[in-house]
């Protein structure tokens, strides 16, 4: 953001401006969030910096429409102070700290006010909350634990939350909602900082586009316009060839339930035919439930799962399909184990775009150097348990920094890796990565993950990259769940929920990049 700025105004923008951008888009977004201004009731809590100076700019705003301000100086400001004084030109009451020495004064306000933005610390800041400004926020956080049901909202982010790496401090500000301003800032998706923001809202504050040009960037925010764009087309003159055949290697005796669901999330997406290969043992089961798909019944071996010899009926015909889903339900017998790795060992070199999920990754990777047998177009799926068997590395090492860490994981196996959970990370290798929006705590249930799978190879069937198909199906999954979640709150979502929204969430996807477009042209 600092770059970005500087370039800025070397295009003419000047910091003030932007300032100002600032202030005035968050007014109108604080505004709009509570339904109008007239009268309301706000609290500021001003830090010495930019964002504080954000916030003043606010406060003249909102009391120019006719909201009751009061801002509380937490911190020394300038002795010379444009934005304050302009905003008390408007009837802003204004408090400070240093004339507030047990901060009752702080404590009446936080009484007396329907809405508090802190707007005390931005990406500026790094350092553990000391002094003056630990004391503030240890009183605000009392505050709410007695109950308060006032909104907190943060400007940037909230107060002790690292920009960077979403660290939090002991006395980190735990708010309602974050207007993050330009761009969000990749500590609001990592632990624990991502805990602290609420409900997250990027604001355009009128950076030029052309300030981006020569940043470094390498990691972006995965946005429903980009991927109602991104998404295949379909020509009213094509059939069902025009899509793709997805081949699903799926299921054992106690994981029936994945193969059916990693094939209908396939069915359900548009793959144009979707093939489950499946052990004989569960294949009467999954025929009578997969009606649209066609079927495979494999050798299985004694635990119910897939034997080795099931590598002759599926290798000779891989030509046939357009993407190959490896790995749900599938098991970990050694029998089954045998077939993974002689499916890829025994004569390596397979060319079809892979998605490499659950027991697939937990039997590959028992192999040395398991990478250098997959195809160069393959895409890893693993959790964070998955991950680390795959690399050696504990889960607390892998969380402590998953972005970094799946990125250099990507670039080591040359490998796709989505590294699911909260916020899950897609990276490519030698590429961008890419952060899902979404932490939706109804979505930790068997089976999404299967999901997950089959929307992907499905992608790529319908002619996606993996790379492209992977961001987007992160995404549709991601989404679908958060609209179940809304309908039935944050337990009891099945994988099933979320497969039979997934047509209505590829339409609406596809409506906001054609509004967007239409936007455009008319503009």
């Amino acid at each position: 953001m600092s770059a970005i700025e500087e370039k800025s105004v070397h295009l003419g923008i000047s910091k003030d401006q932007l300032m100002e951008n600032a202030g005035l888009t968050l007014a109108r977004a604080l505004k709009l969030q509570v339904g109008g201004s007239a009268g309301l009731k706000v609290l500021i809590l001003v830090g010495p910096g930019n964002n504080g100076s954000d916030g003043l700019v606010m406060a003249r705003y909102l009391a120019k429409w006719g909201a009751k301000v009061t801002v509380y100086l937490t911190a020394r400001r300038p002795e010379i102070d444009l934005k304050l004084i302009s905003a008390l030109e408007y009837g802003v009451t204004s408090i400070s700290s240093n004339d507030d020495p047990d901060f009752s004064k702080l404590y009446l306000s936080l009484k007396d006010c329907r809405l508090v933005v802190d707007s005390i610390l931005g990406t500026g800041a790094s350092r553990p909350l000391e002094g003056r400004l630990k004391d503030i926020a240890i009183t605000i956080n009392h505050w709410r634990l007695r109950g308060s049901e006032n909104q907190i909202v943060s400007v940037d982010l909230p107060t002790g939350v690292n920009p960077d790496s979403g660290e939090a401090d002991s006395v980190c500000l735990d708010v309602d909602c974050t207007f993050s301003l330009g761009f969000p800032k990749a500590g609001l998706f990592q632990f624990p900082g991502a805990d602290y923001r609420g409900k997250l809202s990027v604001l355009d504050i009128g950076i030029p586009g052309d300030a981006l040009d020569g940043t470094d960037i390498g990691l972006e925010l995965l946005s429903p316009k980009w991927v109602g764009k991104t998404l295949p087309n379909r020509p009213i003159n094509s059939h069902k060839g025009t899509y793709g055949h997805t081949l699903i290697v799926a299921g054992s005796k106690n994981y029936i339930g994945a193969a059916y669901l990693s094939a209908q999330a396939a069915v359900r997406t548009g793959s144009g035919l979707v093939t489950v290969a499946s052990p004989e043992c569960i294949y009467p089961i999954l025929a009578s439930k997969l009606t649209e798909a066609i079927h495979i019944p494999l050798p299985d071996n004694v635990q119910g799962g897939i034997s080795p010899e099931a590598v002759d009926f599926i290798r000779p015909n891989l030509n046939q399909y357009t993407a190959l889903a490896l790995g749900c339900g599938l098991g970990t017998s050694d029998g089954t184990r045998e077939f993974v790795q002689k499916l890829f060992c025994e004569r390596p070199g397979l060319d079809i775009p892979l998605v490499l999920d659950a027991d697939g990754l937990n039997n590959i990777c028992r192999v040395d150097r398991w990478w250098e047998y997959l195809p160069s177009n393959t895409i890893l799926t693993p959790h964070p348990g998955e991950m680390s068997r795959l690399s050696g590395v504990p889960v607390v090492s892998i969380l402590d920094d998953k972005v970094d860490f799946t990125q250099a994981r990507a670039n080591y196996w040359k490998k796709i890796v989505i590294l699911k959970g909260a916020h899950t990370i897609i990276s490519a290798p030698d590429s961008n990565t890419f952060v899902s929006p979404f932490a939706n705590p109804a979505m930790s249930s068997g089976g999404t993950g299967d999901v997950l799978t089959g929307i992907i190879a499905s992608l790529i069937s319908q002619g996606l990259s993996g790379g492209l198909a992977a961001s987007c199906g992160v995404y549709i999954h991601g989404q679908a769940g958060t609209l179940v979640a809304d309908q039935f709150g944050n337990a009891g979502l099945t994988a099933t929920d979320i497969t039979n929204e997934l047509p209505k969430i590829i339409k609406s996807l596809k409506s906001i990049a054609y509004s967007s477009d239409v936007s455009k042209k008319l503009g």
